[in-house]
């Protein structure tokens, strides 16, 4: 079966698989950075603003401020490497575990249908940061692409950031 064909969805609908469309985020990947890497300055950072809803011991996870969808988390080790074969072994499970939390709060509080989960590793990848790796974790809902992002270049996040960071970090706790 071609990788293109319809999807069979549990109630029974049959479904075309839509891409993850997020035209907004080019803004970000194209414009100018600031000198310093913004993980780096969130991992230092006790600013509410900052969107850091768990630290652990080597990882910390963080809300996106550019999302692909509401409660977009990143996890990212405090240190500032490129690659995942750059973590020693602590790094590398920590991370993972911290994935895998992420969308069990996740699940909790937004009751998403899905998720998608993964690294863009260098530039060529996608990275929008490709000297610092972290993992992207994006809950979704069945119909949650809409016709905002499709035809009108915007994306609506029902939930103002501060106000999502909050909640997560109270729901980690």
């Amino acid at each position: 079966m071609a990788e293109d064909a319809l999807v069979s969805e549990p109630s029974g609908t049959v479904q075309h698989p839509r891409p993850l469309w997020a035209p907004w985020r080019i803004e970000y990947i194209r414009g100018p950075k600031a000198g310093s890497c913004f993980l780096c300055d969130k991992a230092a950072s006790d600013a509410a603003a900052d969107h850091v809803v768990f630290r652990g011991q080597s990882c910390y996870v963080l809300l996106n401020d550019f999302p692909y969808n509401s409660g977009h988390l990143l996890v990212a080790p405090f240190r500032h490497v490129p690659d995942l074969a750059d973590l020693d072994s602590r790094e590398r499970n920590e991370l993972m575990e911290l994935m895998v939390r992420s969308t069990a709060v996740l699940r909790r509080l937004m009751a998403p249908t899905g998720f998608n989960l993964g690294f863009n590793l260098g530039e060529a990848a996608g990275a929008g940061l490709a000297e610092h790796v972290h993992g992207h974790v994006v809950p979704r809902w069945l119909g949650d692409t809409n016709f905002m992002s499709v035809i009108s270049d915007a994306r609506v996040v029902p939930e103002a950031l501060d106000a999502t960071a909050e909640m997560i970090r109270r729901a980690w706790a």
